[in-house]
């Protein structure tokens, strides 16, 4: 009985989205023009690479970048430690070669966390302007493993100048229909991109980043560094990009997500492979919800205006979700079996008749609430990838539901032990890959009813990283 009302409670929260999201899907955005893009003044950019083991694919994302940005003052900031000697060769044959690359050495052995990093790579930015008498005006961060959209810093350049954070979409790249857990993350940002953020950003609600594509105001990372002794970057958070965009709401700063547009050669978003196995997936995901959840709970309670409240509410049910989920699926599945049973019997279905009237329709509401929702995930992902793709979105929700189960199973006992030990949360990272020239040649997104983009990560390069 608890386990069908808490999942009754979830879905009508669920349902409120994505009926937010219908009523405002007819609202125009602000696009500006292909001409007024180009014809902007560039203002300085900074990009934030942080490097740990990344020397397989780090010179790989660079070069495809450079090549491929439509923007032209801008400068790349790679983060390197100086025991990953592999990745500090690759950044500085790099840097040989592209005067636009600059190797930033940590001043320790790595790994620490992507927020340490981050802090030294803005630590030598600060630097290379005193030397250079220049100061840049946006910062935006990458990952090693990141496909740079072409249009993203003119973009970033645009929105800039109205709103301290801009972010730019992320969508993981194609891998074969068996590929449930790569499929999984494909399903969630699909619906994510297209739908939670949009309504988010519509309601008012403070807009996380993302951890890649994301721009920031020079002046809003400077009023984050001098609340934090001239760090703008939390090196004890595990999802760093969470906290920042948190605070940046908490400061005042605009904030604004560019929705999923599409082009005739797909949509404008920052692409990357994602965990294609579930023991990667789940340690990546552990520390997702130990960061934003657990940690973000901690730090700041529930001590937040009304409106942002039900923002922590919807980051944070997982931590009770992803636990029940799994049983959800069981008694589902045991429910329709012996129903199914029964109907060829003369005995009564055995399960009905233990049901109250109340509860048998709570649980016929939460079905229907199920299926329309596992039809607003299934057109999410087939806008982006095709409707073969998107037909098993059925299947790699159940798949999902046991990957975050393990992970806030393993979250929790984590967090527990490290409060009871009085010590750290130690880094999780995540194996990554690249693609290579020829599988990025073929990246194209499809639109509804059309091919699904192709498979690429069988033409991949293979790295690690936060």
């Amino acid at each position: 009985m608890p386990v069908a009302v808490w999942i009754l409670i979830s879905g009508l929260d669920d349902l409120f989205i994505t009926m937010v999201g219908f009523a405002t899907s007819r609202v125009r955005f602000p696009w500006p023009s292909s001409g007024d893009l180009k014809s902007a003044a560039e203002q300085p950019i900074a990009i934030f690479v942080p490097l740990w083991h990344e020397h397989r694919v780090i010179g790989r994302m660079l070069e495809h970048n450079l090549a491929a940005v439509r923007y032209g003052n801008y400068h790349v900031f790679a983060g390197v430690y100086p025991n990953d000697t592999p990745t500090l060769r690759a950044v500085e044959l790099q840097a040989a070669v592209h005067p636009k690359i600059h190797t930033a050495i940590c001043p320790h052995d790595g790994p620490t966390s992507k927020g340490d990093c981050l802090n030294w790579i803005y630590q030598h930015m600060r630097a290379w302007e005193a030397r250079h008498g220049t100061r840049f005006r946006v910062v935006v961060l990458h990952d090693a493993e990141d496909l740079i959209d072409p249009e993203s810093l003119r973009l970033i350049n645009w929105f800039s100048r109205d709103y301290e954070m801009v972010q730019v979409p992320v969508l993981p790249l194609a891998t074969a229909v068996k590929e449930w857990t790569h499929g999984l993350y494909c399903d969630e940002f699909a619906e994510y991109q297209r739908k939670d953020i949009p309504v988010r950003q519509q309601l008012g609600g403070f807009l996380p980043s993302n951890g890649v594509g994301t721009g920031f105001g020079r002046d809003a990372l400077e009023r984050l560094a001098d609340g934090r002794n001239g760090r703008p970057f939390d090196p004890a958070c595990l999802t760093e990009d969470y906290e920042t965009g948190y605070l940046l709401h908490e400061l005042g700063c605009r904030q604004i997500f560019l929705p999923v547009r599409f082009r005739e050669n797909g949509p404008t978003a920052t692409r990357e492979f994602f965990p294609r196995g579930a023991r990667a997936a789940i340690s990546q995901r552990t520390r997702w919800v130990t960061g934003i959840a657990l940690q973000s709970w901690e730090r700041h309670g529930w001590r937040v205006p009304l409106s942002q409240l039900y923002w922590f509410w919807r980051d944070r049910k997982g931590l009770i979700g992803n636990l029940l989920s799994p049983a959800a699926n069981l008694l589902f599945l045991y429910g329709a079996g012996s129903y199914a049973f029964s109907t060829g019997h003369p005995s009564a279905w055995h399960l009905g008749s233990h049901i109250p009237p109340w509860l048998a329709g709570s649980c016929r509401l939460t079905l229907a609430i199920a299926a329309l929702q596992t039809g607003v995930r299934a057109r999410s992902a087939a806008l982006i990838y095709g409707w073969k793709f998107a037909a098993g979105v059925p299947l790699r929700m159940v798949w999902g539901n046991l990957v975050n189960f393990a992970a806030t199973a393993m979250a929790l006992w984590e967090f527990g032990n490290s409060r009871r030990r009085g010590g750290g949360l130690a880094w999780r990272k995540t194996d990554h890959m690249y693609p290579t020239a020829l599988a990025t040649s073929g990246v194209r997104y499809q639109p509804l009813l059309k091919n699904p983009i192709p498979d690429v990560a069988s033409r991949a390069a293979a790295g690690e990283f936060y």
